[in-house]
Order: structure tokens, then C-alpha cells, then sequence
């Protein structure tokens, strides 16, 4: 088996891990995926908010692409704190979180935010490390954080969002080679992928008694 010791490497930022080769692979694996949340809601604006710059092949006019700048801060097409994004109520079909939270951003916040700018129905997709993969050797010790699907969908539902009930696997498990195949749950893969929808309250039908027929005098 081979080892799971890191490679040694200079300790790097949790963000600047993903602009590093062994990051640059996850994300690589991941690009044909993208483009697809911006196609479930067609014609509405979407968001994407990753530890990199928007990559070639992503120059949807829908797209707001926001990076990742510390525990609370983001830049990219625009610049704003964590939990005040320039976006209206309801607005926007789909999220993608690509490796935010290992990034270190602050996921309360994001996922409430999230959760205030999508329409009802729209949904969330995340991006995030898998700790039971092999993989996990190259960001040991590199300030990159990572977490199972049970705990981002516990984390989910606290903020009104119905994830799926499986996660798919994408990326390598060992080796530092870009595998472009998604399979069904996370399994040993580098990373994986998690969709949540944003419960829309169900219309309730305010239920009206019927007047009480007039007693009249015998």
C-alpha cells in the first residue's frame, strides 16, 4: 500500500494549495461539472465562489464569479464581505461553493447568505475535499480543512437546504492524475460534490370557520 505520508512541500496557504499542482488537479476534474449548475436555471444569474480565478471556458454573462480572500472576504468579478453579497433577494438559480469551506471561509455565514439570494427550488452545489481519500496526504499539515458529506449535510439543513442523499466522487484517490469519471459517492476520491435544494415553504391554506347560524327566539 503505498504511503500516506505527505510529500514534503513548503507549507502553503489553504487557499493557495488549490493554485499548487496537487490542487490544480482537483479543480481541474472538476471544470466540466461547473458549467452545468449555470444551466439548471436558465436565464437567471448564477454564483460560483472558489479558492481560484475564473477559469477559461467560463464566460457566461450570468456568471459572478467570487474568490475566495480570507475567513470573510471575497473578490473576484466583485469585492464584498462573506456575509453581504451584492445580490437581491431571491435572485439566483444556482451556487456552486467550490472548496470554500476548506478554503477557511466562513460557512455560516456563506450558507446563510446562499440560502437568502436563491430563488425557492434553486439549488447549491458543493465542492469539497473527502478526508477518507488517500489524496488527503498532499494537503496534510497545508491549512486546508476538510469534512465528510453527513457533516456539510447536517450544516445544510441548518440553513433550509435539502441536500441529496448521496454525494458523487470526482478526482484521483492515489496518484496526481486528473480522472474526468464522476462515480456515486464519495468513496476514496479526492473530492466530491454535494447538491442541496432550498425548501420553499409550502402554501398553507388558512382555514376560515363558518359563522355560527343566528339563534333565534323560540
Amino acid at each position: 500500500m503505498p504511503s500516506l505520508l505527505p510529500l514534503r512541500q513548503p507549507d502553503l496557504p489553504a487557499r493557495d494549495w488549490f493554485g499548487a499542482a496537487h490542487g490544480r488537479v482537483v479543480l481541474a476534474c472538476e471544470q466540466p461539472l461547473l458549467a452545468r449548475a449555470g444551466e439548471e436555471r436558465p436565464g437567471l444569474p448564477w454564483v460560483c465562489i472558489s479558492p481560484v480565478e475564473r477559469p477559461a471556458g467560463l464566460e457566461d454573462r450570468h456568471l459572478l464569479w467570487l474568490r475566495v480572500d480570507g475567513a470573510d472576504a471575497l473578490t473576484g468579478d466583485v469585492g464584498c464581505a462573506v456575509d453581504r453579497w451584492p445580490l437581491a433577494s431571491e435572485s439566483v438559480g444556482s451556487i456552486v461553493l467550490q472548496h470554500a469551506g476548506d478554503c477557511g471561509l466562513a460557512w455560516e455565514e456563506t450558507l446563510a447568505e446562499a440560502s437568502r439570494v436563491l430563488v425557492p427550488g434553486g439549488r447549491l452545489w458543493l465542492f469539497s475535499l473527502n478526508p477518507l481519500s488517500p489524496y488527503r496526504r498532499y494537503w496534510w499539515r497545508q491549512g486546508v480543512a476538510d469534512a465528510e458529506p453527513f457533516t456539510w449535510r447536517r450544516r445544510l439543513r441548518r440553513h433550509g437546504f435539502e441536500p441529496e442523499a448521496v454525494a458523487e466522487g470526482i478526482g484521483p484517490a492515489w496518484n496526481a492524475q486528473r480522472i474526468s469519471a464522476v462515480q456515486t459517492g464519495a468513496g476514496a476520491r479526492a473530492a466530491y460534490r454535494l447538491c442541496a435544494e432550498k425548501r420553499s415553504l409550502p402554501l398553507t391554506l388558512k382555514r376560515v370557520r363558518a359563522p355560527s347560524p343566528a339563534l333565534t327566539p323560540a
